[in-house]
């Protein structure tokens, strides 16, 4: 209840603060390229159930067809979408879900079912206890996933087989230890990476 609480009101002071350079970002995106403002993706959530994550779009309009990981200084990826995703801007709508309720701010990542499949068991049920969030130690830890995934000569098996386990098991941690404390270092920790990049 007191995560809950915690969530619901700093992710409405959230909104109402970057409401004005919410619609900025949204103009500069309908101004860089055709498309929508925001990427709707489906999502693995809380107890497997399925949710559209809110994101603003970062890519042309048909990347999804190219793949779901991005890799490196990725072509499908926009001029603002360079600089949304190099400050971590393009995260913030995702405020309205933690609102909804589909996420929080901090919980494990949520995957895409073509991953989540994956999962083995028995991290599967740990990790998808918990609903998941915007930020956690294992997005801390692979912030720069990207360039490794551009470093690997298979980037989809580099993740499946190395970064995937890697995540699951800092989610697994995070499902087991989890408290309102440990949630604000994590937040904490995520805003000092954020106003270092």
């Amino acid at each position: 209840m007191a995560k809950r609480l915690f969530d619901l009101i700093a992710a409405g002071l959230g909104l109402a603060l970057l409401a004005l350079p919410g619609l900025l970002v949204a103009l500069a995106i309908k101004l860089d390229s055709p498309g929508p403002v925001f990427f709707r993706q489906e999502r693995v959530g809380r107890g497997g159930r399925p949710f559209r994550i809110h994101k603003f779009r970062t890519m042309r309009v048909d990347a999804e067809r190219h793949g779901q990981l991005t890799v490196g200084a990725d072509a499908r990826i926009t001029r603002v979408g360079a600089f949304l995703r190099a400050h971590r801007l393009d995260e913030l709508p995702q405020l309205l879900d933690v609102v909804q309720g589909t996420m929080s701010l901090v919980g494990p990542r949520p995957e895409v079912p073509r991953y989540v499949a994956h999962y083995p068991v028995a991290l599967k049920d740990v990790v998808l206890s918990v609903r998941p969030g915007i930020t956690d130690p294992a997005s801390l830890r692979f912030r720069n996933e990207s360039a490794q995934l551009a470093a690997a000569a298979d980037p989809e098996r580099e993740y499946i087989d190395v970064i995937l386990p890697a995540k699951l098991a800092c989610a697994a941690d995070y499902a087991a230890h989890a408290s309102l404390w440990t949630d604000l270092g994590v937040v904490l920790r995520s805003l000092r990476v954020l106003l270092t990049r």
